[in-house]
């Protein structure tokens, strides 16, 4: 299987969506985002997104030439609007400006509205950890999990992050779950290999257990912890689409297909300044606080914080690159181009 730098795999993504109706800023936003998904080991969010976007965009689905928007109607509040356009753009304008205002309110929360995928949610409330910032970030996707009982689709997987920072610069502590047992990009990409899933993943159309992904795709995925999944979805999908004027996951189209409207999801993020809690001449608490946690959990033999193994694999890509398959490799370099349609 080849191998690539980062930056090769940044360049590659780059040109691939400017051919294909992407502005250069948009194309770059992107690019780093699915490099970061990949660097970090979530190639579901990776690289082999970048099919499904170049059609979305090509198509209008996704308007790759949108500028987002922001207001700011309260201190501390921020709503920016992504114009229908990718939501990595609409997302570097949110935590810059979370990253300069939360200092000044003790916290600060920015919705994002029209949006579409959000990719691997835990970098971006990373981003804000390592600007010193406690991060919670929360997102809807397009159905694909019923409510606890019910057959039809209704909320998304639905991604929750947090992300903490931790004293004299070490990584920050990060928490990314999907409520579905496993991420949607896993069924994706096992689909784009040819691969046969586990059952347990995901039930058919017709609610039965499936191994195919393909019947997955076309089905609904298993929550994570049963009907506190779908409690935990129910709750997402008020804060990130609800409270922001989106569409919640049943109204949203498909984030693998150019056909159709544009999904119109939302997200919401939120930053809390760790000092807020210290008043007068007071020590903030916080940062030892977290310290004594994170040492409790790591003096412990075989236990391993949230977040330590995306700082080593992180490394490891920026040392040796990432793997990408051929015929994944040749999609890419295809897309937009005239034999893009034999690929």
């Amino acid at each position: 299987m080849p191998r690539i730098s980062l930056t090769q795999a940044h360049d590659l993504a780059v040109a691939a969506l400017m051919r294909c109706n992407t502005s250069q800023p948009n194309a770059e936003a992107v690019a780093r985002a699915l490099i970061a998904a990949e660097a970090v080991g979530q190639a579901g969010h990776g690289l082999r997104r970048m099919p499904s976007y170049a059609a979305q965009s090509q198509s209008g689905k996704v308007d790759g030439h949108a500028v987002p928007t922001q207001t700011v109607g309260r201190p501390g509040v921020l709503r920016v609007d992504a114009q229908n356009g990718f939501a990595y753009p609409a997302m570097d304008l949110a935590v810059d400006w979370l990253t300069a205002n939360a200092p000044k309110q003790g916290i600060a929360v920015a919705g994002i509205t029209h949006s579409h995928h959000c990719g691997v949610a835990g970098v971006t409330v990373e981003r804000l950890a390592d600007a010193g910032l406690v991060a919670m970030m929360f997102a809807n996707a397009p159905a694909a999990m019923a409510p606890w009982g019910g057959r039809r689709a209704l909320f998304g997987t639905d991604p929750i992050a947090f992300a903490a920072p931790r004293a004299d610069g070490q990584p920050a502590i990060v928490v990314d779950v999907s409520l579905s047992k496993v991420a949607r990009g896993k069924i994706m990409a096992a689909d784009q290999r040819g691969d046969d899933i586990p059952e347990g993943w995901a039930l058919d159309g017709e609610g039965r257990a499936t191994t195919d992904p393909k019947a997955a795709l076309a089905g609904t995925m298993i929550p994570m912890g049963d009907a506190k999944g779908t409690a935990l979805a129910l709750m997402v999908e008020l804060l990130a689409a609800g409270l922001v004027g989106a569409n919640f996951g049943h109204e949203a189209s498909s984030f693998f297909t150019g056909e159709g409207p544009a999904p119109g999801v939302g997200q919401l993020l939120l930053a809390i300044d760790p000092r807020a809690f210290a008043f007068g001449d007071e020590p903030a608490p916080a940062l030892s606080r977290f310290e004594d946690l994170a040492g409790a959990v790591e003096t412990q033999p075989g236990a391993r914080l949230p977040g330590a193994r995306r700082v080593w694999l992180r490394k490891q890509a920026m040392q040796d690159g990432i793997e990408v398959e051929d015929s994944l490799l040749g999609q890419i370099e295809a897309l937009g181009t005239a034999t893009a349609a034999q690929v």
